[in-house]
Formats: structure tokens, C-alpha cells, sequence
């Protein structure tokens, strides 16, 4: 046997050895398979089509964000504004920024905002004080990148979470598709993804009347909030809370949050900020020694410490009644804290019995159609059909080791994908056969017309498998869902069957040819 084709049968045999390896633990067969092999082989992922769990379609609040974003450039104009001693104070109204000063610094307040925030447009004058707007155009940008995020960081949460193969897309302007295959707890998922992460630091009002406040008499400026802990007993107990509106320094400024202790030995969460956070961290510390400054989680007051001195590094704790897992979570949603609320618009759940509905119908399907033609490739073109259908076998072990590798997630239209690759990989067989029996037809033995007729057939296959890889690759690039899973199927079977056809079928040719030396072709 010659060289060459000993090379490229040990090619195809470590081909599929590797394969069988990789997609085996995804079988039934992998349950009796030993853990080592289970536990450092990626699987193939089932879809939420196959699998069951949640669909959810959620909104984002854009609007938050950039009122989010306003809280950032306040925080950060005040400190500037300290630091070049500009006797200045800037509050929020909505998404407008109100400075206010004494009249005679008018032009000086004017240069020093326009100078440090060319995004801000002055909207409005009065005594002693300037409005100003967020520029248009920007805050749209803030709005679209306040979806981007959302999307990264949603993705991330979840993967955290520890749901597998989470889909997340987006719909429309401002809203996005969750899906979550196989989850256990929809609820607690879906709780964990809507909680914003949004941290606030906000001064504690301790002068004004609580009691007050309690019946209705808010003051100016100010607003009640809660605090909850939960007692020996498992009662929820919320302690009320007078706050000033403005946030002085918001989460978007964390570096980390890590599960700690706090100094009583319970779980906290330690936070660090970048470097603008810590400069604007030891500026409301420097101020407020002697106050007490609220940590503020999605609304909830956490803890409200007293400040004993200006607080240098950009270092906090948040503490409170916290498990450790309860910790865990809440530095993950800090970490990934979200740039705007989120609320629910739809949720659907499927069950996994659709799902093993799903499944079972789509391997019917599969087994189905490739048995009508396995019999018909072998009842058409005889010893040849054997040959191809060998050539469909090796398409299909390699294409599932190959989405093994990859850690793929399997579909409905991803099955799709697979079944028009086995029609491809027939229809490439059925080229090479065609041009085989011609060049016979013309007269020439069977293994220059093998070789002929793999030539002449090879750039019309090149041609059609490359078009539609094509296709796929666009519908991997801007499809959703689904639509993905049907383009990694048919995109990797493109590129398998191209090598199980010109590569698989013509070793098995030439063995043949090798050993017997064919005066006829069975074709």
C-alpha cells in the first residue's frame, strides 16, 4: 500500500478516534463512562428548545442610566470644583445639573463647568444659579450603551450563576432576550438578573423629624429609605431612614467587591473604587467627618457608618445580615451592577418535556431521512452508495466530536443543520459518481476515471460548500438564538463533509484499487 494512502487512512482513523473521545460523555453511553473521561471533556449543551427553562424578555431603563451617568458628573464637578476652590454646589433635577453659587462667580462658574464637560450645555439662568443639559446626542449614546452593557454584564451574571449556555440578545431599542436552558430556580434567577447592583452613597439626615417625615412631612431634598435585617425569630424588621436625594458617589466607580469579614466575624462585602472614585470618596469623607454616610443597594439601606475621618485608598464595607452565599451574590452583582433597572416584560417558561418532545421528534426525523438514504445511495449506485454512506457516518461522528470541542449548544435548527449536512454531503457524493460514470462512459478503466472524476468534480463542490458557508456565516454574525445554533451546525458540517468527501471516500477508492485492481466499477 503506498505511502500516501497509508498516511490518510491513519488521518481519518485518528480523525475519528479523537471525535468519538470528545462526543462520547454527551451520549447515553456517558454515564458509564469513567469520571476522569467525563469531567475534562466539554459536552454538547442542549438549547432551551431542547432542554426546557425560561424565556424572559426584559427592559432597560435607560433613563436611569443617564441620570446614573449625571450622578457621576456632579460627584465629579463638585470635587474639581474643591480642588480649585470654586465656592460651588451642584444638585440633579431628573437628567439637568442646577449649580449654585454667589451671583458675582456667575462667569467663573460658567467656564469651569463648560471647560470641564464639553457634553453639558447650559439651558437656563437665575439668581445665583445655572442649569445645564446633558447634550442630545450624547445622551442617546449613553441610552444605546446603556443596552450594550446591560447585555455583557447580564451575560456574565448568569454565567456566574452557574446556568449553562445562557442566550442573551438584543431586541429592539431598548430591550433583551434571556434565555436560560435547564434552570433549576427560574424565580431566584430571574430576581438575581433584575437586581440592578445600583450603589449609592447618600448622606443620613439626622436633624429633621422622623416621626415627621413618617407621616408625610418629607423635607426638601430628602426622602425616607429602608434598611431590612431579619431576626432570630426569621421576622423582617426595616429601620427607616431620612436621607439627602443627591448621590454623592455611585457604583460605576468600583474597581472590585470581594466577600470579606467585618470585625464582628460575619460576611461583608469589601469594595474598592478607581482612582476618580477614591478622589471623590476622600473629598465626601474629608467633609463629613462626624456624619453618618448610607450605603445605598437598589433602594435598600444596608448599612449607614458613622465617618470618623477622611477615608484615603477608595476602600469600603458594606455590611449587614449576610450568609456567605448571600455575600457571594451581592459582589457579583457589583461587579457586574447594571447600568440601568431592569423589569420583566415577558416570561415564559418551557418545560423539559417539550423539550425531550423536541428531541425525540428531531432524532426520529434524522434517523428517518438517513436510512431513505442509506438505502437509496446503496439500491442507486451500489458498491459505490456503500462507499458514501460510509462517507455520511464519518461526516456525522466528526461534526458532533467537533461541536463537542467547541462546547456547542445543539438546537432544533441546529438538528436542521445537521440533516441538511448529510443532504450536502449525498449531493457531493452524487457529483463525483456522476462525473465517475461519464468518464467511464468514455471509455476509460476505473481508476483513471476515479481520479477524473474527483478532479473535475472538486471545484463545483469547492464552489457550492464555500456559498453556503457563506450564508452561515451571516446568519451566525446578525442571527439570534436559535438561528446561531442552526449556523455553528451547518457551518461546521460544511467544512467536515468537504474532507469526509474528497478526502474520506477517495482513500477508500484507492485502498480498493490498491489491493484488487478494479476492471469494473460498481456504479
Amino acid at each position: 500500500m503506498k505511502k500516501s494512502i497509508q498516511w490518510r487512512l491513519g488521518l481519518i482513523l485518528l480523525s475519528v478516534i479523537v471525535a468519538l473521545f470528545l462526543f462520547l460523555p454527551s451520549t447515553p453511553i456517558g454515564a458509564k463512562l469513567p469520571d476522569v473521561w467525563k469531567q475534562n471533556v466539554s459536552k454538547i449543551a442542549l438549547g432551551l428548545d431542547l432542554r426546557g427553562g425560561s424565556h424572559l424578555v426584559m427592559q432597560v431603563e435607560t433613563d436611569k442610566a443617564v441620570e446614573a451617568a449625571v450622578d457621576n458628573i456632579i460627584a465629579d464637578l463638585q470635587t474639581t470644583a474643591a480642588s480649585q476652590q470654586v465656592k460651588v454646589v451642584f444638585t440633579r433635577s431628573g437628567q439637568d445639573i442646577t449649580a449654585k453659587f454667589e451671583e458675582s462667580l456667575e462667569e467663573k462658574v460658567r467656564d469651569f463647568v463648560t471647560k470641564t464637560y464639553a457634553v453639558l450645555k447650559e439651558t437656563s439662568r437665575g439668581r445665583g444659579e445655572l442649569m445645564f443639559a446633558l447634550d442630545p446626542v450624547r445622551a442617546t449614546e449613553m441610552k444605546d450603551d446603556a443596552v450594550r452593557q446591560a447585555k455583557e454584564r447580564t451575560e456574565r451574571r448568569i454565567n456566574k450563576f452557574g446556568v449553562a449556555e445562557p442566550n442573551v440578545y438584543k431586541q429592539g431599542r431598548d430591550q433583551l432576550v434571556i434565555q436560560l436552558p435547564g434552570i433549576k430556580n427560574p424565580q431566584e434567577a430571574i430576581s438575581f438578573m433584575k437586581t440592578a447592583g445600583r450603589l449609592e452613597f447618600k448622606l443620613v439626615d439626622t436633624e429633621s423629624d422622623l416621626q415627621k417625615a413618617l407621616s408625610g412631612k418629607v423635607p426638601d431634598g430628602r426622602e425616607i429609605l429602608y434598611s431590612e435585617g431579619v431576626g432570630e425569630s426569621g421576622k423582617i424588621s426595616r429601620q427607616p431612614y431620612i436621607l439627602h436625594k443627591q448621590t454623592l458617589l455611585t457604583g460605576d466607580r468600583l474597581k472590585e467587591a470581594k466577600v470579606g469579614i467585618d470585625e464582628y466575624g460575619k460576611p461583608s462585602v469589601s469594595i474598592t473604587f478607581d482612582g476618580d472614585g477614591a478622589r471623590v470618596f476622600e473629598r465626601i469623607t474629608g467633609e463629613n467627618v462626624g456624619r453618618q454616610l448610607a450605603i445605598v443597594l437598589d433602594g435598600i439601606v444596608h448599612s449607614a457608618p458613622r465617618i470618623k475621618d477622611r477615608i484615603s485608598g477608595g476602600s469600603a464595607q458594606i455590611t449587614g445580615s449576610f450568609t456567605h452565599d448571600e455575600a457571594a451574590k451581592l459582589a457579583i452583582v457589583l461587579r457586574e451592577s447594571l447600568p440601568a433597572p431592569m423589569k420583566v416584560v415577558q416570561n415564559v417558561t418551557v418545560g423539559p418535556s417539550l423539550g425531550q418532545d423536541s428531541i425525540n421528534k428531531g432524532v426520529r426525523a434524522a434517523l428517518i431521512g438517513g436510512l431513505v438514504v442509506v438505502v437509496f445511495m446503496v439500491v442507486y449506485y451500489g458498491m459505490s452508495g456503500i462507499i458514501a454512506d460510509y462517507a455520511i457516518v464519518l461526516n456525522l461522528v466528526l461534526l458532533l466530536g467537533a461541536m463537542a470541542f467547541l462546547n456547542a449548544t445543539l438546537t432544533l435548527p441546529g438538528i436542521a443543520g445537521i440533516i441538511l449536512t448529510v443532504g450536502m454531503g449525498v449531493d457531493s457524493n452524487v457529483l463525483m459518481f456522476e462525473r465517475i460514470r461519464e468518464e467511464i462512459r468514455a471509455g476509460k478503466p476505473p481508476r483513471p476515471a476515479i481520479d477524473s472524476g474527483y478532479d473535475k468534480a472538486f471545484l463545483t463542490i469547492l464552489d457550492s460548500h464555500v456559498t453556503t458557508l457563506i450564508t452561515a456565516a451571516m446568519l451566525f454574525m446578525f442571527g439570534t438564538g436559535p438561528i446561531k445554533g442552526f449556523a455553528v451546525s451547518l457551518s461546521l458540517g460544511i467544512m467536515i463533509n468537504l474532507y469526509s468527501a474528497l478526502v474520506g471516500t477517495k482513500v477508500i477508492f484507492d485502498i480498493i484499487n490498491a489491493k484488487w485492481k478494479l476492471e469494473k466499477l460498481s456504479i
